[in-house]
Parts: C-alpha cells; structure tokens; sequence
C-alpha cells in the first residue's frame, strides 16, 4: 500500500470515529464539554481536508527553438551524429605521406526528441539515423516516432547539449556538422574475438618455447600466492571473452568529409566491424577554435547549396620532408 493511500485510510477512520462520538453525545442525557482528545480530531481533520484536495496542474510556458545559427561559447556543447563504419584504406596527402583512413557514412541523421530542463530535467537531443519498415520495429518504438511526427529510424541515440545547443524537432544534420581538421572522440563497440587466452587478451609473455616447459607455452602461469591469502584476488587478468564492448577512441582527426555522399574521412582506427554504427562528438580534450564550428549546427547559406566538393584539412604550405634540410 502506497503512503497516499495509507493517509487517506487513516483519514477516513478518524472520521469515522468522530461520527460515533457525536452519536453517542447525543444520545446521552447530560452534556458534557469535549474532552482534549476531540478537540484535536477536529482539528486534525479539518486540516486534512485541505490535504486530500487535489493539487492543481502548473502550466509551464512552451520553450521555442529556432533554427538559426548562433554565437558559440567556451562553455557550449552540440550534439554529436551517428555514422556507419565502412571500412579502412589509405590515401595520400599532398606531401606524399601516406595517411591511415577510416570512412565513416552519416546516413540521415535527424533530430527525433528534444529533451529539455522542465519536461525531462536535462537539456539533450535524440538523434535518428538510417531507415527502417514499420514491421521490423517493436510497437513502442513505432509509437515512439509517431508521436514525435518524425520518420522511423534504424539507430537512436541521445546527446547530452546544453541550452543554446538545442535544436527543433526534425532538424537535419549532415557531414558538415564538423570540419576538416577538427578532433573529435568516436565511440563504438569493439569486434568481438571471442574466448581468447591470456596472451592475446592481456599480451602476456607465456612460457619457454622449449626447453624447461611441457605443454605449457602459452599459459598465463602462476595466479596466486600461498596459504596467505589462499586465493586468487578479484580482477586478476586471466583467460576470458575479449572484445564487443563499447570504447571511445579520443582526439581522432578528420581528415575530409564529402557533403555530397555524407562521408567522413578520419585518420586512424575507429571501434567496431564493418557495417557497425559508431557515434561522434567534438573532442573533450583537443578542443577546436569555437569560431570555425557551426553552431548549433550547419545552415547552409545563400549561394552555398551549390559548392558541395569535398573539403580537405589544411595541411599547412610546409613541406614536412624538407624539414631536416
């Protein structure tokens, strides 16, 4: 039983006992004053009265987004975007060195739930990405976007923003959200390898190869100590599943994007296999200059919906293999 309906239980016993004492009162011949004990069930339960009435809704005022670019501060934080990984290959600079690439595809990325601080307690964006039928999706879900007024979404997945980094429902949000040269943090979750032993998984030595071992090369060896303590201590790295768990790649570098395919060419390894859905946010440690990112996203202007080349990083007019002469 909830404490609201214990109280109200509680209530209507006391009144049930004061119809009884005035009953009695006055049934009886002589009339007595009302003892102390009376007096305070009359007045607890004029004071609970007031209590059980119902309290009335408080309307608050409807926030307004808009959709216009705004002024950054250092304190600010935008939403980040959902990408398929697409896989790895290697292009070359204009120096001729050989850069490590991950593509990464923004498959129509849009706002499906603005979350605020009097509805939700916090200030975040939900994001949509990808398409997807009706019938492979579960009956919340479908609900869900309905409600919402928004397509249905293969991946969604929640930024944390601050105020004037929100967006209105249904916004758009494409590759130019970041720019060349920008370090952002990608997270996603790792290939999975399956039960592997002690010196793949924890890159342990192992045994000798010959000499002085009998079938023992690859194992992980000793794992405690003797009758003190007599056992092996909590998170001792041994043998065990490795991989398929969610990690943050930090101060990955963008190398290109490509508005006209939603592409993003960043150097390095992202988390995850081909095919996996990985999420970028602007990095927490290598921050950019707040004057190059669009805030709170990208609108583009008059006259830009035509220029869609793709945009390389600056990379500087100094050739990096003529240094050392």
């Amino acid at each position: 039983m909830s404490s609201a309906a214990a109280s109200r239980r509680l209530v209507y016993g006391l009144h049930h006992l004061l119809s009884l004492s005035s009953r009695s009162s006055s049934a009886a011949v002589v009339a007595h004053p009302p003892s102390p004990f009376h007096q305070f069930l009359r007045g607890f339960t004029a004071s609970s009265d007031v209590l059980l009435q119902q309290p009335q809704e408080i309307i608050l005022p409807t926030r307004v987004i808009e959709s216009k670019p705004g002024v950054m501060s250092p304190s600010s934080k935008r939403t980040g975007l959902i990408a398929v990984k697409c896989g790895m290959t290697g292009l070359w600079d204009k120096w001729g060195a050989r850069v490590p690439i991950t593509v990464l595809w923004v498959d129509d990325n849009i706002v499906s739930q603005v979350k605020t601080i009097e509805k939700e307690g916090i200030f975040a964006l939900q994001i949509g990405c990808g398409q997807k039928k009706a019938k492979h999706l579960t009956k919340p879900e479908v609900g869900h976007f309905r409600a919402q007024g928004v397509p249905l979404k293969r991946k969604l997945r929640e930024f944390p923003v601050t105020e004037d980094a929100l967006l209105p429902l249904g916004t758009s949000l494409g590759v130019r959200h970041f720019v060349p040269g920008q370090y952002v943090d990608v997270t996603g979750i790792t290939m999975g390898k399956g039960f592997q032993g002690g010196m793949k998984r924890h890159g342990f030595k192992g045994g000798p190869a010959s000499h002085g071992a009998s079938l023992s090369h690859r194992s992980i060896g000793s794992t405690g100590q003797r009758d003190a303590p007599g056992k092996v201590f909590k998170g001792k790295k041994m043998p065990g599943r490795m991989g398929g768990k969610q990690r943050t790649v930090k101060n990955v570098w963008i190398y290109k994007i490509d508005p006209v395919r939603n592409l993003i060419w960043v150097k390095g390894q992202v988390p995850g296999a081909e095919g996996n859905f990985v999420f970028i946010k602007d990095a927490v440690y290598r921050k950019h200059e707040i004057s190059m990112l669009p805030f709170p996203t990208y609108f583009p202007g008059e006259g830009e919906e035509d220029r869609l080349e793709p945009l390389v990083a600056d990379l500087g007019e100094v050739d990096p293999f003529m240094l050392g002469d």
